[in-house]
């Protein structure tokens, strides 16, 4: 991985233990965070050994199955497509932490490079009382806490909606990150089968092959690379592109996904479908007047959209709030069900 040692790094910011500088959550930019969570007794715990990790985190776990993902020693700790992308080059399972933990701990089971990965787990769920001693202060009450552990892995590079702090517990990271404008350098595969519900790059980080993805070196001047060690956190902003991988044979992360606006205006993935079956497949011309009309009430808008209607009769044009949200939701669900 040559060409990621030659990447710019992610800004970065020593931090007092727990601290968090307010400015931080109003960042276009990544955002590593030396040191943040290195008082976690989790930290401390897990990132000895995987065995102080079982004697630590079995004070949490309960008897509920979680959903785990394994590979080969053929994946080469990339969780992907197979050949001809009708399915996955892994296979899923459920399992509790305890037996998963047992495995990752077997003797010899490195050398065999079968890779194990748990992702994406709500942590109060799954492990109660975790955050009572593992937790840090965000802007907003509702964030979703998540745990994810495993063996050495590699995640294809993805983007989320929601702004993004993740936490290293166990296990050094290399994150690698892109602007969300560089989509379409980064050969991103289907949107409907995906490995874990967001849309990846095909790009293969470990041998990228310029030759069948050249735009890819266009995407490589705009990135950025963090190097996380247990007790780091970085701050991803909302559609920041980011590829991680796990260096250790035992990493375990928690990260805290939240949004800037309420849960009722719904999610900005179906509204991209609904425009990829009703837009896309238009003439050209058709599409351009759509997209004056999009950049008019979207992405331009501002109150001249309405201010020149009487108030009483702006309906969705107006600022929506849940009850306005409410209705045009109701009113969505009635026309596609025609």
């Amino acid at each position: 991985m040559n060409w990621m040692s030659e990447l710019p790094s992610a800004q970065t910011l020593d931090c007092a233990e727990g601290v968090i500088p307010p400015p931080l959550f109003d960042s276009a930019e990544p955002v590593l965070l030396r040191g943040l969570v290195k008082g976690w007794p989790a930290v401390r715990q897990c990132s000895k050994s995987i065995a102080s990790a079982i004697g630590y985190l079995s004070q949490f776990w309960s008897d509920a199955p979680v959903i785990a993902y394994a590979g080969d020693a053929s994946i080469n700790g990339r969780f992907f497509y197979n050949d001809d992308f009708t399915g996955f080059n892994f296979h899923s399972g459920k399992a509790t932490l305890a037996q998963i933990l047992e495995k990752l701990a077997e003797p010899g089971r490195e050398a065999r490079l079968t890779t194990i990965y748990v992702g994406s787990t709500p942590v109060d769920q799954w492990l109660p009382g975790f955050r009572a001693r593992n937790d840090v202060q965000l802007p907003t009450d509702d964030a979703l806490a998540s745990f994810w552990l495993g063996s050495r892995a590699r995640i294809s590079a993805h983007y989320d909606f929601p702004d993004n702090l993740a936490c290293a517990v166990a296990g050094e990271r290399r994150v690698t990150l892109f602007p969300p404008d560089q989509v379409a350098n980064l050969y991103v595969g289907p949107v409907d089968r995906t490995p874990s519900g967001q849309s990846i790059s095909l790009v293969d980080f470990s041998q990228p092959d310029f030759e069948r993805h050249p735009q890819f070196a266009e995407a490589v001047k705009h990135a950025r690379v963090a190097l996380m060690q247990p007790g780091d956190a970085i701050f991803i902003p909302s559609m920041w592109w980011h590829h991680v991988e796990s260096l250790a044979s035992f990493n375990m992360l928690v990260n805290y996904w939240w949004t800037q606006r309420p849960a009722y205006m719904g999610s900005p993935s179906d509204a991209l479908l609904h425009a990829m079956l009703a837009l896309r497949d238009l003439p050209a011309r058709q599409r351009d007047a759509w997209q004056g009309l999009f950049n008019h009430y979207v992405f331009d808008a501002d109150e001249a959209v309405y201010e020149h209607i009487p108030k009483s009769g702006r309906g969705c044009l107006a600022p929506l709030d849940e009850a306005a949200a409410k209705r045009l939701r109701a009113e969505l669900l009635n026309r596609l069900n025609r």
